[in-house]
Parts: structure tokens; C-alpha cells; sequence
């Protein structure tokens, strides 16, 4: 009889890379996880406290195995300052979701009101047949507040992809800054 080993385990990885922040970065550091066979579930990108240096968030899924093979394949990018692998349960992610919803009566306004105050969103724009709403927090606090609110009809939503940072006093820093 034949053993079948078992399969490695996929799990959800939060990649934090300080990258100079230059044209054609995204673009290289995207291509590295194509060519790996990784699907980037989101990535975010912004400069940091210092302008010449972005933080890239990047979210995949996949086995430890692969996965420590393509941060060490980042690590040898001339662009990449410094890169690690968050603990998914010891980092702070947030997302921000802008949703615009169907609300042609004072009725519905008014739920949509309602709802967006209890999860601590902000109505960022009305017009006389729509809210939209600014909702931020992790991925299941925006992912309920979609559920809500999908009843009354969503006409547009964007998302920005996971952010992330190290809970407590340890930071991802570059040894130029």
C-alpha cells in the first residue's frame, strides 16, 4: 500500500518590504511572485516616514516552505532595503473600504446612518439617491458591514488591500534611515 505524504500547509503570509521608493519597483517585486507561482491576495504601497523609502504590504497565500524561498529571493532585489514576515496574529491590519449604496428614500439614508455609526465608518459623500461610506478596520469588521449593507444595493466599492505594522516596540527599519 502506497503513503501518500501530507500535503504542506497553505496559510496566509503578510509580507512587509522597505523598498527604495523608485519607478519600477512594484513592478519587479510583483513579477518575483508570478514567476513563483503566488497569487498576491493584495498589496499596498506608500512611502515611509522617510520619502526616498515606500513599505510594501504584500498578502499571499502559500506553504512556509516556497514562502521563505521568495523573501529570500526579495532580499537579493538591489531595490529592496529590508523585508519580513509579519506574525499574522502579532501585527496590526487595517484596510479601508469606500462603498457607495443605493439609498433613494430618507428611510434608507437613514439605516445606512445608523449602521455606519455603530462600526465607527464616516459618510464621506450623499447625494439624493446615494451614501458612500468610509469604512476602516480589519478585514472582517469591512467585510460585515459589506454583508449590511448589501440588501440596499451597492453601486461601487474599492478597497485598499491589507496594511500592516509589528504590534510593540520592534520596527521593520532600513539601516539608512
Amino acid at each position: 500500500m502506497r503513503r501518500h505524504s501530507k500535503k504542506e500547509e497553505v496559510s496566509t503570509h503578510i509580507i512587509s518590504a522597505l523598498v527604495l521608493n523608485n519607478p519600477g519597483v512594484l513592478q519587479r517585486i510583483a513579477g518575483l511572485f508570478t514567476r513563483r507561482g503566488y497569487n498576491i491576495s493584495s498589496i499596498t504601497v506608500g512611502t515611509t516616514e522617510t520619502p526616498s523609502i515606500a513599505r510594501m504590504t504584500i498578502v499571499v497565500k502559500g506553504n512556509d516552505k516556497i514562502l521563505e524561498q521568495v523573501v529570500k529571493q526579495l532580499n537579493k532585489l538591489i531595490e529592496v532595503i529590508k523585508v519580513s514576515d509579519l506574525d499574522v496574529d502579532k501585527c496590526i491590519k487595517r484596510e479601508l473600504c469606500l462603498i457607495k449604496i443605493h439609498t433613494p428614500d430618507e428611510s434608507s439614508k437613514s439605516q445606512i446612518i445608523q449602521y455606519t455609526n455603530v462600526f465607527r465608518g464616516k459618510i464621506v459623500d450623499l447625494s439624493p439617491e446615494s451614501l458612500t461610506v468610509e469604512i476602516t478596520g480589519n478585514s472582517d469588521k469591512i467585510n460585515a458591514f459589506i454583508e449590511l449593507v448589501r440588501s440596499f444595493g451597492i453601486k461601487e466599492m474599492a478597497r485598499t488591500g491589507l496594511t500592516a505594522l509589528m504590534r510593540g516596540p520592534k520596527v521593520l527599519k532600513s539601516k539608512k534611515s
